[in-house]
């Protein structure tokens, strides 16, 4: 594929350097499912020859999506679409995982999961117009016999639509890699925001805790591979557990 390959890619190619402009046709391959996530991508050669370009202009392209966090390079092995998130876990802001700091994945509990009309903040998120549908899902994260974060999480329709067929009791803990084998979404970066509030009293009971409760609650923002919002999550958890480490240099 020479030269006119570089007037086949996206419209926001438009205006980019040549760099820039075969970067976009790389991120459409990945967006697209042509190059899927955890699969090595061609050899730097091949892909100058494919569009016809110096190899310096490819590696230029290719570090653009590395810098996106779209594609990663392992030495001696090649270069790699990122695979998405698999859980980004939320404990990581509460001390409620083991001692020595391993990963600790919770049991979920689905409380609920329907089909509603998103209300105009809510539908931008997703950039879709106001009263569009999502799923609206209220679950309950537990450790052990104690139950430790309440979520309230809206995803869009039709895109997350597979989700209502499927039984509760295939979801398995994690919701990432479920969008990912249901619905075919690639759940790429997040967003976080920390506040802080007291409990709502059914909030306080979900938890086993006092009415009126300290709370924290993380304000979630997650995006697929085309830079899309595809989940709004509020999680909250005992704000006594709360933790927060910065590494400052």
């Amino acid at each position: 594929m020479p030269d006119n390959a570089l007037h086949q890619t996206t419209p926001a190619a438009a205006g980019l350097s040549r760099y820039g402009q075969i970067a976009a046709a790389l991120q459409a391959r990945i967006v697209s499912g042509a190059w899927t996530p955890g699969s090595v991508i061609p050899a730097e050669g091949a892909l100058a020859r494919e569009f016809g370009i110096a190899l310096g202009t490819i590696r230029q392209a290719i570090a653009v999506l590395v810098q996106q966090g779209l594609l990663e390079r392992v030495q001696g092995k090649g270069t790699f679409v990122r695979k998405g998130l698999s859980g980004a876990s939320l404990m990581r802001f509460f001390r409620f995982g083991r001692s020595d700091g391993a990963p600790v994945v919770p049991r979920s509990e689905i409380l609920s999961c329907r089909t509603v009309r998103l209300d105009q903040a809510m539908a931008a998120r997703f950039g879709l117009a106001g009263g569009a549908r999502g799923l609206a899902i209220s679950r309950r994260r537990w450790l052990g016999d104690t139950p430790r974060l309440l979520e309230s999480i809206w995803l869009p329709l039709p895109r997350c639509e597979a989700l209502q067929q499927l039984p509760r009791a295939q979801w398995g803990d994690l919701l990432y890699p479920l969008l990912g084998s249901a619905c075919g979404v690639t759940v790429h970066r997040a967003v976080d925001e920390v506040t802080f509030r007291t409990l709502a009293a059914d909030e306080a009971g979900l938890l086993a805790l006092p009415d009126a409760h300290p709370c924290a609650v993380v304000t979630r923002h997650a995006f697929d591979l085309a830079g899309d919002c595809i989940e709004y999550r509020l999680t909250r958890g005992d704000a006594f557990a709360f933790r927060y480490t910065a590494d400052v240099r």
